[in-house]
């Protein structure tokens, strides 16, 4: 059964953006909501992005926006998308498309008034619902019950709808780590088993993008082991460790971060010689990703629960503390490989302390008669271990007092 639409639209009503869809259903009154945001406000999940269809053309949808005073911005028109703004909030309204031809990853489209016809080239039932302004929800291929059981499934025959476009094959794995449960779909599993070798056609940038939303689902392990047991991730990410490793982190309830989760299954060292940074190079993730996984990949700082504060100052210094932070889970996994007190107390010191800041520079070097030049550069090296030796404690007036004590003859 279907829910009351009053129901629906009280959900609706608490959505960001919510206020700007009475004035696009003012411009185009049959378009409806579609996509993840039925989804997720189906499931009571956060609603992001509040995306439409209509049976308008483009350019008449996009005409009769801008009648209405939105700003109108042709993000593809061939495609059938235009994207208005409301009081600085984006609507992304997409004209009704049947699928012409494919090549495996991109359709070419026509336009079309049926709506049904429009679902039938979504990827699955729970992303194929559409809910007009009354709150009517339509649901043509059973995604609301299958929303509703935890099952992921495709609209129509598997094997085409992959053979259109491979991309499905993780886009399956993706929702199912995010609203699987139980056993997944035997159709769709069959059909990436076979067609698992298609993905590799697909662009690096967009496996990545796909492969850490995967990797922050709640249902990530099992989802894994399905990858696994369909040869998806052998395709995906090969010479991985034993999935047991990421299970073990996982049972230390860890903050959902995709990145510190690869590095579980590429720890230091690499495994068959590709390693965590190489993993990162080969994804094209972005500057500050690569940089997040090169610092990960380091075996030094050593961190231990037991660390008292002076030992924390002393990382700290070595380290970004979010890095620290997150390197923090790794070592509890593999030490433990469950929930424990002493880590959570650990971290919570670590996000208390201040940034230690070695407070001498070469000027205070000048002023103890220390000339520029290389042995500048030592003298601060030695100053700087001893302030670390003392966890990095003294303050400026107290390392200059122990540097000028070392300076002074004997």
């Amino acid at each position: 059964m279907n829910p009351a639409p009053e129901i629906l639209l009280e959900a609706l009503s608490d959505v960001p953006g919510h206020a700007g869809l009475g004035r696009i259903w003012q411009a185009l009154p049959q378009a409806r909501l579609v996509g993840g945001c039925v989804r997720d406000l189906l499931c009571g999940r956060e609603v992001h992005d509040l995306d439409l269809a209509s049976p308008f053309p483009p350019e008449e949808a996009q005409q009769r926006l801008e009648r209405i005073g939105a700003r109108v911005i042709p993000t593809g028109l061939e495609h059938g998308t235009v994207t208005a703004v409301i009081d600085h909030h984006p609507y992304e309204i997409t004209t009704l498309r049947r699928d012409v031809s494919t090549d495996g990853r991109h359709a070419v489209v026509a336009w079309t008034d049926d709506w049904q016809e429009d679902a039938q080239r979504r990827d699955f039932t729970i992303n194929a619902m559409s809910l007009d302004q009354e709150g009517r929800l339509s649901d043509y291929f059973g995604g609301l019950d299958d929303l509703r059981a935890g099952r992921v499934r495709f609209v129509g025959h598997a094997v085409r709808r992959i053979e259109e476009d491979a991309l499905r094959c993780l886009r399956f794995f993706r929702f199912f780590a995010r609203y699987g449960r139980g056993e997944p779909d035997g159709e769709a599993c069959q059909a990436i088993t076979r067609l698992k070798d298609l993905m590799t056609r697909l662009s690096v940038e967009r496996v990545a993008m796909e492969l850490l939303k995967i990797l922050s689902g709640p249902q990530l392990l099992r989802t894994l082991e399905l990858m696994e047991e369909t040869g998806s991730l052998a395709v995906l990410l090969p010479h991985h460790a034993p999935l047991s490793d990421l299970g073990r982190l996982l049972a230390c309830d860890d903050p959902s971060e995709p990145l510190h989760r690869l590095a579980v299954l590429y720890p230091p060292g690499g495994v068959d010689g590709q390693g965590l940074a190489e993993v990162g190079v080969h994804l094209k993730l972005s500057n500050e990703g690569r940089a997040m996984l090169a610092a990960l990949a380091k075996p030094e700082p050593e961190l231990a629960a037991t660390l008292d504060d002076d030992g924390l100052r002393r990382v700290l210094f070595q380290q970004d503390r979010s890095i620290l932070l997150l390197r923090s889970w790794l070592v509890q996994a593999k030490e433990l490989g469950r929930p424990d007190a002493g880590w959570d107390e650990l971290r919570q010191r670590l996000e208390a302390l201040e940034q230690p800041i070695f407070p001498l520079a070469g000027r205070d070097l000048i002023a103890l008669g220390v000339k520029p030049g290389p042995d500048m550069g030592q003298w601060l090296k030695r100053a700087q271990h001893w302030w670390l030796e003392q966890g990095c404690r003294p303050d400026a007036g107290a390392c200059r007092a122990w540097l000028a004590g070392q300076l002074s003859p004997r």
